[in-house]
């Protein structure tokens, strides 16, 4: 009996520790100006367990850090498409996207070329 409950404290000690409090990750996500750049960070930001969320317009590429206890990306994800912003696996809604300020709809070729000069 007293090994079965050795063998269980390990297990869990080694679960616990097996979760990185400051993992970093990246997120793909579309956008294309300063004001989406504020919406995908603010967004990621108030995900409980996010300790950081750095956006960068060209590259679309949002940089983590956040306590894999708390979150993980695809609750991340979710926070973001809420805000009307697709993940690379995750799309917004159409009632999300919407939302969106019309400089914003990075889904429309016109407005996305028109940021690009």
């Amino acid at each position: 009996m007293k090994k079965i409950l050795m063998i269980c404290a390990v297990l869990v000690t080694t679960v616990t520790f097996a979760q990185n409090k400051n993992a970093k990750a990246s997120l793909e996500v579309d956008g294309v100006c300063m004001m989406c750049k504020d919406r995908i960070e603010k967004a990621a930001i108030r995900t409980k367990g996010v300790k950081s969320a750095i956006w960068n317009v060209k590259t679309h590429e949002l940089k983590l850090i956040f306590d894999e206890r708390k979150t993980n990306l695809e609750t991340i994800s979710k926070k973001i498409a809420a805000v009307g912003h697709d993940t690379k696996d995750l799309k917004a809604t159409d009632e999300a996207y919407a939302s969106v300020h019309p400089c914003c709809k990075y889904r429309d070729k016109e407005i996305v070329d028109d940021h690009d000069n």
